[in-house]
């Protein structure tokens, strides 16, 4: 499995002691595979991501991907780590304001420098239809081009896992399938999707569905044949 989650816990501190927010949560996911987690707000869904992508320790349990403890690393060898594991995609884009849309894409090669790493951002930015936005700034964009930015930065480094939470809660319809196109896309090249969303037509997308109630994981998912997905 190029992702597996064993028993996974996580609390927080609150008014009256401690919160769980995940609860013995255990999760594989293959390579190839795009997963997707619904559930309400609140039950754990977004701290799941944080944590499977090494940016949030958990309390007890253990997590490998690629066949690595991210959490048995060094703080500075773990942000390398994640720079050429894990891509996150998020709501919100969370794009450098003052930065152009190619530096934008460019960021996490300051992590993990390569080589091909300004050829490889051009290259994403022609297929993603942003060539001639390469030098705009992010305030210049459209929503939909914003988060083509961020899912273009987020494939940079050639991860193996892209954790995408909500990519498509500010997009209209047409973008938003623009989007999960792009993700299954990933997956089908051998690369793992695991997908935080509201939306049942983002979560119909995915070739599984997983359920979360109060911090823990329905282990009985309903499983499905991913539809086509051409990424427009």
């Amino acid at each position: 499995m190029l992702v597996s989650a064993s028993s996974v816990t996580k609390d927080f501190p609150g008014p009256s002691g401690l919160v769980r927010a995940l609860d013995g949560v255990s999760l594989a996911l293959a390579a190839g595979e795009f997963a997707a987690v619904q559930g309400p707000s609140g039950c754990g869904k977004t701290t799941l991501l944080l944590t499977l992508g090494s940016l949030l320790r958990p309390s007890s349990g253990a997590i490998l991907v690629d066949g690595l403890d991210p959490y048995h690393l060094a703080a500075e060898e773990r942000a390398r780590y994640r720079a050429g594991k894990v891509g996150f995609v998020f709501q919100q884009f969370h794009l450098v304001p003052y930065l152009s849309v190619l530096d934008n894409v460019l960021a996490p090669s300051l992590a993990l420098p390569h080589a091909d790493a300004p050829e490889h951002a051009q290259a994403l930015l022609r297929r993603f239809g942003l060539a001639d936005r390469a030098a705009h700034l992010p305030g210049a964009l459209s929503t939909g081009e914003r988060q083509r930015t961020a899912l273009a930065r987020a494939l940079l480094n050639h991860p193996k896992l892209l954790l995408a939470d909500e990519p498509t809660g500010n997009l209209d319809r047409d973008n938003a399938e623009v989007v999960l196109g792009h993700l299954a896309e990933f997956a089908r090249e051998g690369g793992a999707v695991l997908l935080v969303t509201h939306d049942p037509q983002a979560a119909a997308r995915a070739n599984r569905v997983l359920r979360m109630e109060h911090g823990r994981l329905d282990l009985n998912p309903e499983a499905r044949s991913p539809k086509s997905a051409t990424p427009g």
